[in-house]
C-alpha cells in the first residue's frame, strides 16, 4: 500500500475514535446532568442514614442509687442484672445503668438522686437502705422508682398500699426491723444469758425502732439489753472495746446497710472478743458470723431487676404490688460455734435452714 493509503486509514480511524469519545462524553454528561438535576433527591439520599438512625429507639437508662459502696455489694448488683436479663435486658446491649454510690455517707444521697433526675433516667432503682429511696422520692414524683426496703413502705409514705402502691414507687419489702424480736428470741434459745448487747447505727432511720424492738423482747424474756452505737469504722472498733468491758453474753447486730458493708470487720471483732452474735443477712454467717436470720437479699435484688425491666416494657409502678419476701432463713456457722466453745442446743440446729460446717 502506498503511503497515501496509510494516511487515509489513520485519518478514518482517528475520526472514528473521536466520534466514539464524543458519544461517550455526551452520555456521561447527560448522566451527570440527570444526577444534578434532582437536588431534593440528592439531599434525601444523603439524609437517609440519619433518618434511619433516628427511627431506632434510644437505649433506656436506669439510675441505680445505693447508700453504700460497690465493693461489698458486687454479688447483689450481679443479682440485679440477672433480674434484668430475666426480662430480656442486658446491660450495655439494650439498656444502660448509671450507678451512684454514697459510700455510707447518707448526706450525699439527695444530690446523687437529683443528678439522676437531671439525667432523665427511665427508672431509678434504690437499695442500700431506706435513705436511698426517701432521697429518690423527694427528688422526683414522676420518674418510676423501684426500691428494696427494710421498713414498712406504707408508714414511710412511699406507697399508698402494698397491693396498690399508687404514685411512682414500688419494690420489694425485705423485713429487717420487724425481725429484730425474732432474732433476739433465736439468740436466747441458742445462748441463754442475762445480758444482751445490741449494736445500732444512729444515722440509720430504723435505729430507734431496732433498739425499741430489742428492749421489748428483752423485757418479755426478763433479760437486760445494753445498746451500743457506731456510725463509722472507728466507732465500730470502739463499740466492741466497750462490750469487752461489760461482757454481754450475746450480741444482736441490728439491721443496717452500713453494718452489712462492714461485715468482715464486725465478724472479726466478734471473734476477737469472743462474743456470740446474730445478724440479719446470711452473708454475715458465710463470712464467719455465728448466726443469721432474715430474708434472701440476693433474691430481693433480682426482683428489683425484674420490676425495672417490666417498667421499661411499659408497666406502671402504681400497678405493680410491693413484693413481700416470705421465706426467712436461719443460717448457723457451726465452725464459729466450735471456735467460741459453744455447744448449740439440738433444737436450734434442727430448725436451721443451713448449717455451715
Amino acid at each position: 500500500m502506498t503511503p497515501s493509503g496509510h494516511s487515509t486509514v489513520w485519518t478514518f480511524a482517528a475520526k472514528s475514535l473521536t466520534l466514539m469519545i464524543g458519544i461517550r462524553c455526551r452520555a456521561i454528561g447527560r448522566l451527570g446532568t440527570h444526577l444534578q438535576a434532582s437536588p431534593a433527591a440528592a439531599r434525601a439520599h444523603r439524609a437517609w442514614p440519619l433518618g434511619a438512625r433516628a427511627q431506632q429507639p434510644a437505649m433506656p437508662v436506669i439510675g441505680f442509687l445505693n447508700g453504700q459502696s460497690p465493693d461489698t455489694f458486687a454479688h447483689l448488683v450481679a443479682s440485679f442484672r440477672r433480674g434484668l436479663q430475666d426480662m430480656g435486658f442486658v446491660e450495655g446491649r439494650n439498656v444502660a445503668v448509671e450507678y451512684r454510690w454514697a459510700e455510707g455517707r447518707y448526706d450525699r444521697l439527695p444530690e446523687l438522686a437529683a443528678d439522676l433526675v437531671r439525667r432523665q433516667v427511665a427508672v431509678i432503682v434504690t437499695s442500700g437502705g431506706d435513705n436511698s429511696t426517701l432521697a429518690a422520692k423527694a427528688a422526683t414524683a414522676t420518674i418510676p422508682i423501684v426500691f428494696t426496703g427494710g421498713s414498712d413502705p406504707v408508714k414511710l409514705g412511699l406507697v399508698a398500699s402494698l397491693a396498690r402502691p399508687g404514685g411512682n414507687a414500688t419494690g420489694v419489702n425485705i423485713f429487717t426491723t420487724e425481725l429484730t424480736e425474732k432474732r433476739i428470741g433465736l439468740l436466747n434459745d441458742a445462748i441463754p444469758t442475762a445480758l444482751f448487747a445490741v449494736l445500732t447505727n444512729p444515722n440509720f432511720p430504723n435505729a430507734m425502732a431496732n433498739a425499741q424492738h430489742a428492749e421489748a423482747a428483752g423485757r418479755r424474756m426478763g433479760k437486760d439489753v445494753a445498746i451500743f452505737t457506731a456510725i463509722n469504722e472507728s466507732e465500730i472498733d470502739s463499740a466492741f472495746a466497750s462490750m469487752s468491758q461489760s461482757r454481754p453474753g450475746a450480741l444482736l447486730v441490728a439491721s443496717d446497710p452500713f453494718f452489712n458493708s462492714r461485715r468482715e470487720q464486725i465478724v472479726a471483732l466478734a471473734a476477737r472478743h469472743a462474743i456470740p452474735a446474730i445478724y440479719e443477712w446470711r452473708e454475715f454467717a458465710e463470712a464467719g458470723g455465728l448466726m443469721s436470720y432474715g430474708t434472701n437479699l440476693v433474691e430481693a435484688y433480682r426482683l428489683e431487676g425484674v420490676y425495672a425491666g417490666r417498667i421499661l416494657k411499659g408497666e406502671k409502678p402504681m400497678d405493680l404490688p410491693v413484693v413481700q419476701l416470705s421465706k426467712f432463713d436461719l443460717v448457723i456457722n457451726l465452725k464459729t460455734a466450735k471456735a467460741l466453745g459453744l455447744t448449740l442446743p439440738p433444737g436450734v440446729l434442727a430448725i436451721a435452714d443451713q448449717v455451715i460446717e
